[in-house]
């Protein structure tokens, strides 16, 4: 079996090691995981993996999180109950003090989700996929 993607429902536990070491392979994936916010989704990635025992620590997970990880969607639900996208952080890949940086691409202001500065790694990637990000975000394109 050769998958071409990895998706992963409901990340809690310890089983987020398994997940990093997937998508560190190359492979794409996504997967859920409860968080306040797409920076404490990218925290609790960086914290769940340290539940599979004393031999992992934050020296592997938080590069390993940073390099794995490229887009962060948040949604909740507002007081009508309905599901709504919050923000979408985008994460270059870099490291400072053990602090996975992120960076907005979209931000909720005044109930609306408005295009932030941010934009995801990896540009080629999507290129070979035959999508033009910075078209695709351009203010023009966007509202």
């Amino acid at each position: 079996m050769s998958p071409s993607r990895i998706i992963v429902v409901e990340v809690r536990q310890e089983e987020c090691l398994d997940l990093l070491i997937a998508l560190n392979s190359g492979l794409p994936g996504m997967c859920t995981i409860h968080a306040n916010s797409a920076r404490k989704a990218v925290v609790k990635m960086c914290t769940l993996p340290l539940l599979a025992g004393e031999n992992v620590g934050h020296s592997f997970v938080v590069p390993t999180v940073a390099s794995s990880v490229d887009l962060v969607v948040h949604a909740a639900t507002d007081a009508d109950g309905r599901r709504r996208v919050r923000e979408i952080v985008a994460v270059p890949g870099r490291v400072e003090g053990d602090v996975v940086e992120t960076a907005d691409v979209f931000t909720t202001r005044g109930g609306e989700l408005v295009r932030a500065d941010g934009y995801p790694p990896h540009l080629e990637r999507y290129a070979i996929a035959g999508f033009d990000v910075t078209a695709l975000l351009a203010p023009s394109r966007i509202g």
